[in-house]
């Protein structure tokens, strides 16, 4: 008989394997002061390690309760490719800090699911937000009935786009995939890199691919998760043969800029803050670092990405953003959860879901939506959204897999029924 402990024991055995051990562990020090930021000194605060992407809320969300508690922290940042393996590793080696970045869901080496199967997340069940989270968010928030994430909302993806360039060239955000070809092609006449494309930085890759497929496979078939659960279904089967021809048609067309698996994430974010760059396909919590790059931030606004030709059949994705979990081995974990608890306050959920650009996870009177988001909004209210695609998979090899396909597919290295089959590997495994 196997018993809870072997199976934790197993479970975190596995945990390790997957994050690179001993390689990523020594690079751990290095990876996470180079690039983050601090606060609090280098002890006796409470150890939070964030996503550098949710440092401004987080920032402002500690410094006010150390004004309101004389809790202090000790906080560090790293951009999310970095915590996807360095983070993990601490964790697996028995490391952790009191409080970290948790990703929504299954998918990524991150997730929550994945770090709770491992024993290593503590349960927020008992807190009374946790009865508040929308049902068709449950997935992204609880494994086996219980909650270990916090979050303060749902983002989009869609097209971040410079209206000063838009307007320049004649052109408005288009609501149909041949539209979307058409302001293209118009912006790339009128001498403008139609679409930013920073692809050497691993996570930009799947934004295209995300922000079209809810036309092309959720659209026709909304159950399509479960049937690929069941093995119903596959990739190479669906709509994500057509959301890959309408990646690499954009390529052929000539409307991303020069070498975008050379480019970076600053770099594309610099570009359209700029105008060098009409737009960029990315995720609406990074609307302050484009904001904060641009000499008018007023310029910038955001459109769903049409993945079908008429209208009506286009459908966005929504997805919860990046939180925060409580390490189950925490010797504070009491102080930790009371932090949680703290953000999890109305005021709070609404500080933090306005500096990111996202919608709060529960919302009031006092709540307000970045204007931005208007167009995302009637998606929404249609139930014409689904989550993010990796929230949903099944284990951590589907989404760096999903990565390095389309660098290849970019590259000219692989075809599309490789990249598909690939991806049907991954899924797969156990």
């Amino acid at each position: 008989m196997t018993t809870s402990s072997t199976r934790t024991t197993l479970r975190r055995r596995s945990f390790l394997r997957l994050s690179g051990a001993t390689a990523a562990a020594a690079a751990l020090p290095a990876a996470l002061t180079a690039c983050g930021g601090t606060s609090g000194g280098s002890g006796g605060g409470l150890r939070l390690v964030g996503v550098s992407d949710q440092q401004a809320p987080l920032d402002l969300l500690t410094e006010a309760y150390t004004k309101d508690t004389g809790t202090e922290f000790n906080t560090t940042y790293s951009p999310t490719d970095q915590v996807q393996t360095s983070l993990r590793t601490q964790l697996g080696a028995g490391n952790a800090p009191d409080l970290h970045v948790v990703f929504p869901g299954n998918g990524s080496a991150m997730s929550m699911a994945q770090i709770a199967r491992a024993g290593l997340l503590a349960d927020l069940s008992g807190q009374e937000w946790t009865g508040r989270v929308p049902g068709n968010f449950s997935e992204a928030f609880q494994l086996d009935g219980k909650t270990h994430l916090f979050s303060a909302g749902s983002s989009v993806i869609g097209a971040i786009y410079n209206t000063r360039v838009f307007q320049e060239a004649n052109v408005e955000p288009p609501d149909t995939w041949s539209g979307f070809l058409d302001v293209c092609e118009r912006l790339k006449r009128a001498g403008t890199i139609p679409i930013a494309l920073g692809a050497q930085t691993q996570w930009v890759t799947q934004l295209i691919t995300y922000a079209l497929v809810p036309s092309t496979v959720y659209a026709p078939t909304p159950d399509f998760d479960s049937r690929m659960r069941d093995g119903s279904a596959t990739f190479a089967g669906s709509g994500w043969a057509e959301a890959f021809a309408m990646y690499l048609e954009l390529r052929d067309r000539g409307y991303f800029n020069d070498n975008p698996n050379g480019t970076t994430f600053e770099q594309q974010t610099s570009m359209v803050a700029t105008g060098e760059a009409a737009m960029a396909v990315q995720v609406s919590a990074v609307l302050p670092d484009y904001r904060e790059a641009a000499a008018n931030p007023d310029e910038l606004a955001m459109f769903p990405l049409p993945g079908a030709d008429t209208a009506s059949g286009v459908w966005i994705p929504a997805g919860v953003v990046v939180g925060l979990g409580v390490s189950a081995g925490s010797d504070r974990a009491e102080d930790a959860l009371a932090f949680v608890e703290y953000l999890a306050r109305q005021e709070n959920v609404n500080r933090w879901a306005e500096t990111v650009a996202c919608v709060p996870l529960f919302r009031d009177d006092s709540s307000r939506i970045d204007p931005v988001l208007d167009p995302f909004l009637p998606y929404l209210d249609e139930d014409r959204a689904v989550p993010f695609m990796d929230q949903a998979w099944p284990n951590a090899e589907v989404q760096p897999t999903h990565f390095a396909v389309v660098q290849q597919l970019l590259g000219d290295e692989i075809t599309i029924d490789e990249a598909l089959g690939r991806l049907d590997e991954a899924y797969g495994k156990e």
